[in-house]
């Protein structure tokens, strides 16, 4: 198959790992620039409004996450569709996948403004957010959902482009953006005294100029996917494949991301500097993740690519180099946070009792958390494959009822805030296990029928 520009990545011939990093690294680090928009937020809100402001933002970190990450993980459907589609030369339907991706994604986006304007409050109430805070806490959330229609359109617009191999295009644009958004929380936090307020307005700012940018390039791209707003519309056939692979990956994403809101709901209870010291530690280990996801879309969309062209013996070969690379990533990565978490910690806060707080997070967190990528990889994998149910079902199952378990089971009668968070590797553990089980039954039955793919299990 021809290639059209020089930002697509051939992902059918040739050696694998140096493409393989040729589309990670700057999907990492994309992914690592939308991290920090929230970290400039913490760093700012904590270094010039105080902790108070610090614990504010971050109490609504795991609430976002919960529901952006239902739309959001839909986007891994648009991924695997639109590579599908790309690799069997399939043009028609390519475009009509585009079209139907951003459509979608503009209805989602403005049904996340209403959910984050109508049940902030409440929520944030059922969680436990100290009386003190959750003012603050609501303020930051509700203006936060006002950036969700173009947080979600860029989104799906990038999963469109990292679905031909372009990954280099969005990195450029939230370099760009990412830069906006520092420039802007200062501005309104130190000049405008504005706090939460002030960096969640300079957030959705930046976002909406990163969705600008991805929206010009998809009106400039290659006709098979290229944007035209008067083609915008659902194709109901379209949207049911992207659903049946990005759906279930949104509900896992989702149900991990409650079991975080329960466990941030126990850190709430150790009081306001316990929650800046984890605010503070996840954001950082929301660095490691960047990674380890980079790697895990890379083996999807390298799959579904090869998968769409009839190579399945590159299949194979995806998911062990990509296993490879989430060794050496993770690895290097968390050690560096923990190595120097001391002196990262203290980029969020001047105050010794939160950066304690934060370290116990990270004692437990980075060294393991290569298990956490080869957890995402092999259902990365068989997403590519078009099976996305089942590797739900096992993350719920193994990640969301080990904690819930932990939390409320077992913490009660060990109510120290580092046990709370062996929870993390022990829940890594169990699921990356159950996941290898469940690759290799799958894969063996796709053996036995010749590797056919299916659009989506039953």
């Amino acid at each position: 198959m021809a290639r059209q520009n020089r930002f697509e990545i051939d992902m059918l011939n040739g050696p694998l790992m140096p493409k393989l990093v040729s589309f990670s690294v700057p999907l990492m680090l994309s992914t690592a620039l939308q991290l920090l928009f929230n970290a400039v937020d913490l760093i700012v809100v904590g270094r010039f409004a105080g902790d108070d402001c610090l614990a504010a933002v971050g109490s609504t970190t795991s609430l976002i996450n919960l529901f952006v990450n239902v739309f959001v993980g839909t986007s891994l459907g648009v991924n695997v569709v639109c590579a599908r589609f790309f690799a069997e030369g399939s043009h028609r339907r390519m475009n009509d996948a585009v079209h139907t991706a951003i459509t979608t994604a503009a209805i989602a986006g403005f049904a996340m403004l209403l959910i984050g304007r109508f049940f902030a409050r409440s929520v944030l109430t059922l969680m436990g957010t100290p009386p003190g805070i959750i003012d603050l806490s609501v303020r930051y959330m509700r203006i936060y959902f006002l950036g969700a229609p173009v947080f979600m359109v860029y989104n799906f617009g990038a999963a469109v482009l990292r679905a031909v191999g372009d990954t280099k295009r969005p990195m450029i644009f939230l370099v760009i953006s990412g830069a906006l958004n520092a420039g802007l929380n200062v501005l309104f936090v130190t000049v405008f005294s504005l706090n939460v307020a002030g960096v969640a307005i300079a957030t959705v700012i930046s976002q909406a100029l990163s969705c600008i940018l991805v929206i010009i390039v998809l009106k400039k791209s290659p006709e098979d996917y290229r944007l035209h707003f008067s083609k915008l519309r659902i194709k109901p056939a379209i949207l049911k494949k992207i659903f049946a692979i990005g759906f279930p990956a949104g509900i896992q994403t989702a149900a991990i991301n409650f079991s975080n809101v329960l466990l941030q709901s126990s850190v709430n209870s150790f009081g306001e500097f316990a929650m800046a010291g984890y605010t503070a530690a996840n954001n950082l280990i929301g660095f490691i993740y960047a990674a380890a996801n980079a790697v895990t879309q890379g083996c999807m969309t390298f799959t579904s690519q090869n998968a769409g062209a009839g190579k399945y013996d590159r299949v194979k070969r995806v998911l062990r180099d990509c296993l490879i690379l989430e060794t050496v990533f993770c690895f290097v990565i968390g050690s560096a946070a923990f190595i120097f978490s001391p002196q990262l910690l203290g980029i969020y806060s001047k105050s010794d009792v939160v950066i304690g707080y934060g370290m116990e997070v990270l004692k437990y967190t980075t060294l393991t958390y290569f298990i956490c990528g080869y957890m995402d990889c092999f259902p990365g994998a068989l997403r590519g494959l078009g099976h996305s149910a089942v590797p739900m079902i096992i993350s719920i199952f193994g990640t969301v009822g080990i904690r819930i378990l932990w939390i409320y089971g077992i913490f009660p009668h060990h109510r120290e805030i580092d046990f709370l968070f062996v929870s993390y590797p022990v829940s890594w553990i169990i699921t990356c296990t159950l996941q290898v089980i469940c690759y290799i039954v799958i894969t063996k039955r796709m053996t036995k029928s010749k590797l056919t793919p299916t659009p989506a299990e039953t």
